[in-house]
């Protein structure tokens, strides 16, 4: 994986023929050219189907044949999931594959015909003048267990992304029809608060019960934890209720499918993240990071499904880069701006590794320190929020060392230089 501008711009010689793809659902546009930027005539249009790779292919060898061309590069601005296909495609035929900035993109297309107009000739001529600039990133096409694990944690932010759905929409019933719900129960989804809304879920089903009938019908699903006196609590409130009383026979329809559907959900998270555990065991680094006070199994999964294989990587702050927590300024003369990080990189891990280094911070004994040490230092102290950002940098780095190397986490190595740390014990 290239880490510099210089050898980015090196791999494009005199030999090297360089094909710029605009991406589209249907039909991809290429056009190509030498490493000076000088145009190789008509572009090609080819559609998104395995004949149409077959056409850019032959397409690419007469060029290479007419020009004298020994190594090809193909480029694309990266469009949605669309230009997947044809990475995989042209990868597993030896190509070199690269990817654009599709902000380079809009910013560079005046830069030929001093005009705003988009096209997709045009476009594919823009990408296909970045990669002669060295303005090119390598895509981490992922493979083997690492696109396994891609697609699981993809499919499990799906899944907890319609819990927090259906969560919300319970509690939009709970509250429209019986508000005081939440005064009797702490948690909608306690044993006892469950059963209640799969039996009688509302008041108009609950006062007309004593509480003798309210406690028998729930013992059967709930062995402890509940008495004549909850019971009692709830049919009082039911009978004072100020919840709506209309619309009750399909409101219930719609509590017993969100419920069912909550259920559903959450069960296939548990089977998706004893599944995600397996996998991640097998992992070069993966148990040795897991040792880690306060990382567990599912974090080190979203870390390696975001980075894959770290043997790529030559530098840490590749991964820093990558996660989009590199930082920018905004200075100019005598004005000099606030610092903030990029947040251009894979937003899924930049998120896994702050949701890692809250627990961190509060459980972990060397993150701790360190954050006290940061936010606390007599010069340049951090605020909070921005010594966490740190932190999530340092979290970035040991796995990185621990993922080359297989080795065990050392807490004290990460605050040996620092001179207020000396006689604390890390672990």
């Amino acid at each position: 994986m290239n880490y510099t501008q210089n050898h980015k711009i090196s791999q494009i010689t005199p030999s090297t023929l360089i094909i710029g793809i605009d991406i589209a659902k249907d039909k991809h546009v290429a056009r190509a050219q030498d490493d000076r930027g000088l145009d190789f005539g008509k572009r090609l249009i080819f559609e998104n189907r395995i004949f149409g790779f077959e056409a850019l292919v032959e397409w690419v060898k007469q060029h290479q044949e007419k020009h004298k061309k020994n190594h090809v590069i193909f480029g694309v601005e990266p469009t949605g999931h669309y230009w997947k296909s044809l990475a995989y495609y042209l990868t597993a035929k030896g190509y070199d594959f690269v990817v654009v900035n599709p902000m380079h993109v809009k910013k560079s297309k005046e830069l030929d015909d001093n005009s705003p107009t988009k096209n997709d000739t045009k476009d594919a001529k823009v990408i296909a003048q970045l990669i002669k600039d060295g303005r090119y990133s390598v895509p981490n096409l992922l493979d083997g267990i690492y696109a396994e694990l891609r697609e699981c944690v993809k499919i499990r932010d799906q899944l907890t992304e319609q819990l927090m759905i259906t969560e919300g929409r319970i509690q939009n019933v709970i509250q429209r029809y019986f508000p005081e719900f939440f005064d009797v129960f702490g948690d909608w989804e306690g044993k006892a608060a469950l059963c209640t809304l799969k039996l009688f879920p509302f008041p108009s089903d609950i006062h007309k019960k004593t509480p003798e009938r309210v406690l028998q019908e729930w013992k059967p699903y709930v062995q402890r934890g509940v008495g004549i006196k909850r019971a009692t609590k709830l049919v009082e409130t039911a009978k004072k209720s100020i919840g709506i009383e209309v619309g009750l026979k399909f409101a219930k329809c719609e509590l017993k499918n969100l419920i069912e559907q909550y259920e559903l959900f959450k069960r296939q998270l548990e089977e998706l993240d004893q599944e995600l555990e397996a996998i991640v065991e097998t992992l070069p680094g993966a148990q040795q990071m897991m040792k880690i006070p306060g990382l567990g199994a599912v974090t080190v999964g979203l870390f390696f499904a975001e980075v894959g294989d770290i043997s790529k990587y030559s530098h840490p702050q590749q991964l820093v880069n990558l996660a989009g927590l590199s930082l920018r300024e905004h200075s100019s003369g005598k004005f000099k701006g606030q610092t903030r990080i990029t947040k251009r990189g894979r937003k899924r891990l930049r998120r896994a590794l702050y949701l890692a280094i809250r627990p961190l911070v509060a459980h972990n004994s060397t993150f701790k320190a360190l954050h006290h040490y940061y936010t606390k230092r007599p010069e340049r102290p951090l605020k909070k929020q921005q010594s966490l950002i740190a932190l999530c940098c340092k979290l970035l780095r040991v796995l990185f060392v621990i993922g080359q190397k297989q080795c065990e986490f050392d807490g004290s190595r990460l605050i040996k230089d620092i001179p207020q740390m000396d006689g604390l014990q890390a672990v």
